[in-house]
């Protein structure tokens, strides 16, 4: 909902007081409207009126530390890669195989034609070449299988410090989920392993050194020229690719919003407006990807170029050194081959270095986020609540702005007890109703179910105590019985036909041509708007709800839907559960026991329903007059 402020029809001086009601907000009916008198709770009990069993009360929930899951995460990885570089270097050493083969048969074998000499190095190379081929086969499936424990571990705690973050933003926290695929599939990838190889180049280099210094030093100066042009590809090539990324993830936003709203899109002809908005960003991220990717090619094709060189030199330099008498032909041929095997690593991490760079970024936020997410502490499993709602001095001002949306709410609920939140649009009634049910945190101030501020109740504990129909109404793809049900597996039919009947939407289900089992779309299909608040209305009540937060309950409900609704909310009074409708229908003011004026953040008027009733009467009546 728009928090713009509007003009509003009902003015109260702050100076006024009348009778049943205070300007402050308090209710003269009910002194302690404001503030719950600890002295006056009663002893937690369970639902059945028995005391709680301490033990169960002393239960703890362990902490959960984001940060924590990430360090375990990384050291999984850290240890899997020990081994891996442990096998790496055992594949490094036996790959020098070919290159001794090749040199033993050009100088020993063929100026010996020695047959049994070539059958037993035949043998021992293949050997060599087998145990080679399955330590890098184990060393695949390591990386595979480490992939796979970084999503398993990882998984779960970056999903929950990504819901826990999105209290405080957008949600694009979310998205951190991709971010996690794109480490896990860098490390199955080529160029990690052209990273793994990359340490053991001066191994291959310190073996042509041993063949003679002078190509050594070729293959050095090689090196030297491929890190140079590393350097440079990584310099031109990351800010072109930060950029694309940066479009890309704002062409999918769009994306997203269009297939939320495409009806909107199809009614309104605005599919060339929405196509333009999403191939503008398209086209940004294509031409810096293409940009990126054209510098990133021209270095790949000058290290491939100069690898090349190297092989003609070494080849070159190679024969005029046998020409002299300094090495033997054989010695030439394998020393070319190990400077290839030397510098493939190295134009391979060049070529890959694109990828290096996206994961790094992904890792990056991953960590962003797992550092910067609150700690799951320590908690007590508490008693059933009762369903006693506190609200104290509840302020709340957007993070990067200075609009106060709700400015100092105090208020206070028994067990039990229904209230209407009314206003005009933009007066903050969301924001509070958010706030209730804890998925908005206040800026200061707290709210209190049975005297425990909502952030130190254990969250699961915490969801199955509070029912909340929001203002825009979401389904998840399922049955209405998984829907009702909250996709729990421990669901019973009766917890569902209870909810049900409790929401009063049973007939309406039995009316479907599949009932309960009737399997809905991520967007409602095939139930209407209405049909989906009376299922989000039943979600709400399943389970041991004690506090039912309703926003905009019936801004979709036809006459009959209205009466439904008027006869859930009677159903859960006389439960014994705390509700709060927000509403801008007059219908459902006659079956609450209080009503709350909301105007620009402040309360202006609470109390029973009669006297708010009452006073907004006389209120009109006096604009009336005054307009005349």
């Amino acid at each position: 909902m728009s928090q713009k402020q509007t003009s509003r029809p009902y003015q109260l001086k702050s100076s006024m007081r009348i009778d049943g009601l205070s300007p402050d907000g308090g209710d003269v009916i009910e002194q302690e409207v404001n503030a719950a008198a600890p002295g006056g709770q009663k002893t937690p009990t369970a639902s059945n009126g028995t005391s709680t069993d301490l033990a169960a009360f002393h239960k703890r929930i362990n902490p959960e530390g984001f940060a924590t899951a990430l360090q375990k995460g990384v050291r999984a990885v850290r240890r899997n890669m020990a081994f891996v570089m442990i096998l790496t270097l055992g594949t490094n050493i036996l790959i020098l195989a070919i290159p001794i083969y090749l040199f033993q048969i050009s100088d020993r074998v063929l100026t010996s034609r020695s047959q049994d000499t070539l059958i037993m190095l035949t043998i021992v190379i293949v050997g060599a070449i087998v145990v080679q081929s399955i330590l890098d086969a184990l060393r695949r499936f390591i990386l595979m299988r480490s992939a796979v424990e970084v999503a398993a571990r990882l998984g779960a705690p970056i999903l929950n410090a990504a819901a826990h973050a999105s209290l405080h933003s957008n949600g694009r926290e979310y998205q951190t989920l991709s971010d996690l695929q794109q480490v896990r599939g860098f490390l199955v990838s080529g160029t990690l392993t052209s990273f793994l190889d990359v340490p053991f180049a001066p191994l291959f280099i310190v073996v042509v050194f041993l063949v003679h210094p002078h190509l050594g030093m070729i293959v050095i100066a090689t090196s030297l020229v491929l890190l140079v042009i590393a350097l440079v590809n990584q310099k031109l090539t990351a800010k072109p690719f930060a950029e694309a990324n940066q479009a890309q993830a704002r062409a999918n936003m769009h994306l997203d919003s269009m297939s939320r709203n495409s009806q909107i899109i199809n009614a309104l002809a605005m599919v060339p407006e929405a196509v333009r908005i999403w191939g503008k960003d398209t086209a940004q991220s294509l031409t810096a990807q293409v940009r990126a990717q054209d510098r990133n090619i021209i270095f790949a094709s000058m290290s491939r170029c100069v690898r090349l060189l190297t092989q003609i030199s070494m080849l070159g330099w190679g024969a005029y050194l046998s020409i002299q008498g300094h090495i033997t032909g054989g010695m030439v041929i394998a020393a070319s081959i190990i400077a290839g095997r030397a510098l493939a690593p190295i134009e391979g991490a060049i070529e890959g270095w694109n990828g290096f760079l996206l994961s790094r970024a992904a890792y990056g936020r991953i960590y962003t986020l797992m550092q910067k997410s609150r700690d799951r502490f320590e908690r007590l499993v508490l008693p059933h609540p009762e369903g006693r709602l506190n609200v104290d001095r509840l302020l709340y001002v957007p993070a990067g702005t200075k609009q106060v949306i709700l400015n100092g709410l105090s208020f206070h609920l028994d067990p039990g007890e229904t209230l209407a939140v009314i206003g005009n649009s933009g007066a903050g009634k969301t924001t509070l109703g958010k706030m209730l049910v804890g998925s908005l945190l206040p800026t200061s101030g707290s709210v209190r179910l049975d005297l425990m501020d909502l952030r130190n109740w254990d969250p699961r504990q915490l969801g199955e105590c509070i029912g909340y129909v929001p203002q825009d109404v979401q389904l998840f793809p399922g049955s209405i019985k998984e829907n009702i049900g909250r996709m729990r597996d421990d669901v019973t039919d009766a917890d569902i036909h209870r909810a049900a009947v409790l929401a009063d939407v049973h007939e309406m289900i039995a009316t479907l041509p599949h009932g309960y089992e009737t399997v809905v779309a991520a967007d409602g299909a095939p139930l209407s708007g209405g049909q989906k608040q009376r299922i989000a209305l039943a979600r709400a009540f399943y389970g041991q709800t004690k506090l039912l937060v309703l926003d905009e309950p019936n801004s979709n409900l036809d006459a009959a839907g209205d009466k439904a609704l008027a006869r859930a909310i009677q159903h859960a009074k006389d439960s014994g559960i705390t509700v709060v409708v927000i509403t801008q229908k007059p219908s459902l003011l006659q079956v609450v026991d209080k009503i709350m004026l909301i105007a620009d953040g402040n309360v202006e008027l609470i109390g029973y329903r009669n006297a708010v009733l009452k006073k907004l009467s006389e209120r009109s009546a006096a604009n009336q007059e005054i307009s005349k």
